[in-house]
């Protein structure tokens, strides 16, 4: 699903994407996957932007160059959203393909001529503008004629469903298969920090001996409530100094995708 358009209405392109978790293989059967790695998807969605951009000559190469120096280059890959139900799943779905804007956060005072839109859920998350800015804000964003901005591929066409079906399957029921090959985190960001800092994070202080990744925890509820229950205090020592510091980054920065 393509979208245009932020919250307030502004400019900013986006791409919705309802995948599974996995993928088909020749005999029919659902292969299961257990992770997605957000920084190497952004990398190839970014790569494969410049490319089609640079083919048809709307970018040079040098600037191309110049944009993947960037510690920033706007690119983001978000996959942490995880639907468990019919249910959830159309709900996402509804998120997906939302309209531009809402009527009942829409409100235009007479007097002014000014348009007020209700973005968020604060007073502070309220944005002002002139009637004829709306307007062009709002027109900016209408698809040109036969622009098709939803788009279905793999398991959710209508070709694979219609070859199922012939095939005498029910393309809602499929075997699925866990793959037996545990996932194993990279050991990139431990690298980096023993780079950095000198300081190994997978050796025990305690015994010095060697620790093993059980799972990543990202509440930082759960995280919270753990540290309270261990009666765990951290103090934050004093870090390098930044000219050394920058160096050690720099030279961590070369070497990342020999681990990411």
């Amino acid at each position: 699903m393509i979208q245009s358009f932020g919250s307030r209405i502004n400019l900013h392109p986006h791409l919705h994407f309802l995948t599974t978790e996995g993928g088909e293989d020749k005999e029919g059967r659902f292969h299961k996957l257990s992770n997605f790695n957000d920084s190497l998807l952004t990398e190839f969605f970014s790569r494969e932007v410049f490319s089609l951009l640079f083919r048809k000559q709307l970018i040079n190469l040098s600037l191309v160059q110049k944009v993947l120096r960037w510690r920033h280059t706007g690119f983001n890959v978000h996959s942490r959203v995880r639907t468990k139900s019919r249910q959830e799943a159309e709900r996402v779905g509804r998120y997906m393909i939302r309209p531009l804007l809402s009527l009942k956060k829409l409100s235009f005072d007479e007097t002014e001529g000014k348009v007020s839109y209700q973005y968020g859920k604060g007073r502070a998350d309220e944005e002002r503008m002139n009637y004829l800015e709306f307007i062009a804000r709002v027109t900016s964003h209408i698809p040109d004629k036969g622009q098709v901005t939803l788009r279905y591929y793999g398991l959710y066409s209508n070709a694979h469903r219609g070859k199922m079906r012939k095939r005498g399957v029910d393309p809602s029921h499929q075997p699925i298969i866990e793959d037996e090959t545990p996932f194993v985190p990279s050991r990139g960001w431990a690298e980096m920090i023993r780079k950095v800092y000198q300081i190994d994070p997978l050796i025990c202080p305690q015994c010095g001996g060697r620790m093993t990744i059980i799972s990543f925890i990202e509440d930082h509820k759960v995280i919270d409530k753990i540290i309270a229950h261990l009666k765990l205090t951290f103090h934050a020592e004093r870090p390098p100094p930044p000219q050394i510091a920058q160096k050690e980054l720099l030279m961590a920065a070369e070497e990342r995708g020999k681990y990411f």
